[in-house]
Order: structure tokens, then C-alpha cells, then sequence
């Protein structure tokens, strides 16, 4: 039977939409998504869903992040034996003019940026307002390959540096037992974002550390020693393969050491080690759609799906909230998007403008293009019916859909 991680509490930020769309990381709302299905499963980490709070898009604002720090101050006021993570993706700016530090949240305003931004001295000493005994925070910023293309990326204030946080920044916040910061990267690095697309190295590796890759056969929680020397051998590996780039994740304190999440839901891993669940279906994890009229489905095949808001299916397995999304762990024969005509390869004429919209001031029509999944029986298929429209992912296997080569 599974226990729970009961006095675990969790804040998740991934920044994402911003309100100056050149600035937005949509792989930063992947990461937390991923992050808080794994903590909330009672079959893996055994955290409380109230206990968590997940920020992202236009709820990631200063505010609403500052106040997220408050919560977790209350929370620890109120639990004693507290274990608190307190996790950011998204950018970070260093002020070379006085190398002061800043996250910048949903709302920034690039023409007043030090002032929507997030400071580094006031988040510190948010931090410090929380009473919790073991306090981890987690810092992935400063992404590689994070914005469409060169072209798009906003031109930077003057004297400002996109960078990972400086150690120097936390020296503050890490002095006292029980406290310890992780960055995803030193200095000038950068934080990647693995080719798949499916959220950062550093993301997708801390994931791996909390289901109990870096644990032996028996142990039954992950602590920060575990994560660490995980992060520090794997963070490095990855980015030199995927990019041939330097990545180095970096630990604010080396000797405080506790226990973060349970393994396996308190069991721990089996006498194979984690070869014996590493394969584990997805079934295993909890699935969210996050927004307005949203839909999350375990399994769809043959079933009606209903949109709603706030809906909850079978015994609070499956929780949508959120706006038009769509979480699956497993569709058959999924379209997005109307009707397509199965017996032209190339072209639709069947098919509406509802499945992609045009981009602004872009509704010139253009030949009907197919494009389709390249992942052998992958089904998913869209097709352009206006110029400038953007080409969309797959959104199963989050590539590149490519165009139906002619015969």
C-alpha cells in the first residue's frame, strides 16, 4: 500500500506565455506539468495535491509569484516538519551595471523590466521568510534554443545579460541547515532544451532522480544527495551529446542532506533496482489538462469525451482544468482538428480553417497542404489552408509534422 509524503509542499513556476510574446518558453509550462504529475503520484513521490501550486502562462506573474512564496510561508508556519521546494523555469537577466539579478515573470515590461522583474534580493528574502526545516530550491534558467529562431528574440535592455544565476547570488539564502538552492547551469552557460522538445535536460533528468534512478534496491525515499550527484553525472552527458555543449548543474551547500519525495510511494525500489520500473506505462501518473474547458483522458478509445470545467474523472485520477487543452495517456487514432478526406494523400478540400488558426493579417488561401507525423504509425495530420500559418508539432510526439511528399 502507498503512503503519502505528507509533509511535502511544493511551489512550481514555468513561466511560459509572456506578455511580450517574444520573450515566451513554452517548454518552461512542460517542465512543471511533468514535474508536479510525478510529485503528486501516490505511486511515486506521494505529495498531497493541496499541497502543490503550479504557476505557468498568465498566472505567472510577480505577484502571484511572490504571493506563492507566501503561501508556502504559511504552510511551514503551520506544519513544523515542512519539507518545502520551491522550483523556477524560465529567464533569468544579470544587470552587468551592478551585477544585480532578476527572474522575469509573466507580466515583464521590457520598457520598465527592473521594476516588473523579479529581483534576486526579493526573492531571497521571500525565502527567508519561510520557516520550513528542509527548503530546496531549484532554479532552470537562462534556456538554449527556448524562442523560434534568432530574429525573434527581443532585443535585451542595455547592460543586460541573459545568464544562469551567479553562486554569489545565494550564498545568503543557503547559510543554515537545511537549505539548499540547485541551478541548472554555471555562469555564461546555458540551460538546453532536449531536441525532442519535450521540456529541459535538467527538467527531464530531475525528473529521473525523483522516480529513483539514483537509489539502490530497498530505499525507499530520494534525498538531496541523491538528486545532486544524479543531476552533476547525467545534466553534463546529455548536453555534450544533444549539443556538443557545456552544462554543469551547480549545489549551493554540499552537506545538508534530506528527504524530498517518497520512491515508488513509500515501497521503494524492488530488488531489480530501478531496470525493474523504469519501463512503468504513463498509466502510472496522474494526467492534468491545465485551463479553461480542457480535456485529460486516460485511455479514449471508443469513449465520448465531454469538456467542462474543473471536471474530475474516476476516483480524482484524471483532473482537467484549463482552455482548450487536450492531456492524454493513451488516443487511438487521433485527429486534430474536422474531417479529412482519407482518400487524398496530399490535399484536403474537406477540411476547415477550425483545427489552426491563421496568423494575424495572414488570411491570404493557398493550396491545401498535408502534413503529417514522421514517427512510423504515428496518425496525427493537419493541413495549411492560409499563408503564414504556423506549422504546428505533433502534439504526441512534440516534433516537426513534414510535408506529404508527391508522387
Amino acid at each position: 500500500m502507498s503512503q503519502t509524503f505528507a509533509h511535502g509542499y511544493a511551489l512550481l513556476v514555468g513561466v511560459g506565455q509572456c506578455a511580450d510574446s517574444r520573450l515566451s518558453l513554452p517548454v518552461t509550462v512542460k517542465d512543471i506539468q511533468a514535474l508536479r504529475q510525478v510529485l503528486v503520484n501516490p505511486e511515486l513521490c506521494g505529495y498531497s495535491e493541496s499541497h502543490l501550486r503550479s504557476l505557468h502562462d498568465d498566472s505567472a506573474t510577480k505577484q502571484s509569484i511572490l504571493d506563492g512564496l507566501a503561501w508556502l510561508k504559511s504552510q511551514a508556519e503551520a506544519d513544523p516538519e515542512a519539507t518545502v521546494i520551491v522550483y523556477y523555469s524560465g529567464h533569468g537577466w544579470l544587470d552587468t551595471t551592478d551585477q544585480s539579478y532578476y527572474l522575469l515573470p509573466h507580466d515583464l515590461n521590457p520598457y520598465a523590466w527592473k521594476d516588473s522583474a523579479i529581483a534576486a534580493d526579493k526573492f531571497n528574502a521571500a525565502l527567508h521568510q519561510i520557516p520550513a526545516k528542509r527548503l530546496l530550491v531549484i532554479l532552470d534558467c537562462c534556456h538554449a534554443q527556448g524562442m523560434a529562431s534568432a530574429k525573434d528574440a527581443p532585443m535585451l535592455p542595455p547592460n543586460v545579460t541573459p545568464t544562469a544565476p551567479a553562486k554569489s547570488f545565494f550564498d545568503r539564502f543557503a547559510q543554515g541547515e537545511g537549505r539548499v538552492i540547485l541551478l541548472s547551469s554555471k555562469g555564461e552557460q546555458k540551460s538546453w532544451i532536449r531536441k525532442d522538445g519535450a521540456m529541459s535536460i535538467y527538467t527531464y533528468h530531475l525528473i529521473e532522480a525523483l522516480r529513483g534512478k539514483a537509489n539502490n534496491p530497498g530505499e525507499t525515499a530520494v534525498t538531496v544527495a541523491d538528486v545532486v550527484k544524479y543531476l552533476d553525472h547525467t545534466v553534463p552527458i546529455s548536453a555534450q551529446q544533444e549539443y556538443q555543449a557545456d552544462q554543469q548543474p551547480w549545489v549551493s551547500s554540499e552537506t545538508t542532506n534530506f528527504e524530498i519525495a517518497l520512491i515508488q510511494g513509500g515501497k521503494g525500489l524492488p530488488a531489480g533496482g530501478w531496470e525493474a520500473v523504469k519501463d512503468q506505462s504513463i498509466a502510472s501518473v496522474n494526467i492534468q489538462a491545465i485551463g479553461d474547458r480542457s480535456v485529460a483522458a486516460r485511455d479514449a478509445s471508443g469513449s465520448t469525451i465531454v469538456t467542462g470545467d474543473g471536471n474530475v474523472v474516476g476516483n480524482r485520477n484524471v483532473v482537467q482544468r484549463g482552455k482548450y487543452n487536450l492531456n492524454a495517456g493513451q488516443i487511438r487514432g487521433l485527429r486534430l482538428g474536422d474531417s479529412v478526406d482519407e482518400q487524398d494523400d496530399d490535399i484536403s478540400t474537406t477540411r476547415s480553417d477550425k483545427g489552426f488558426e491563421p496568423l494575424p493579417g495572414e488570411a491570404q488561401p493557398i493550396a491545401a497542404t498535408k502534413y503529417v507525423c514522421p514517427e512510423v504509425d504515428c496518425e496525427i495530420s493537419w493541413v495549411r489552408r492560409s499563408v503564414g500559418q504556423a506549422i504546428p508539432q505533433c502534439s504526441i510526439h512534440h516534433i516537426n509534422l513534414v510535408p506529404v511528399r508527391r508522387s
